[in-house]
């Protein structure tokens, strides 16, 4: 996974984290719980504020 499969990480987030409360989770442990994820391969630098909420955003989706 890239920080670009934002629907493919949201799924593999809530089958890692199904109790997390999503809206107010805060975005560094959002990035660090996204890299240790086991199929996620891209750069752990390469993100920003925007790609981390449209992944929680993604996420929230999943759980409605």
């Amino acid at each position: 996974m890239r920080w670009t499969d934002t629907q493919e990480i949201a799924i593999s987030l809530d089958e890692a984290h199904p109790d997390a409360d999503v809206q107010h989770l805060r975005f560094t442990d959002l990035h660090r719980w996204i890299v240790e994820l086991t199929d996620f391969e891209d750069d752990p630098e390469a993100s920003n504020e925007r790609i981390l909420e449209a992944i929680q955003m993604a996420w929230l989706s999943e759980r409605d």
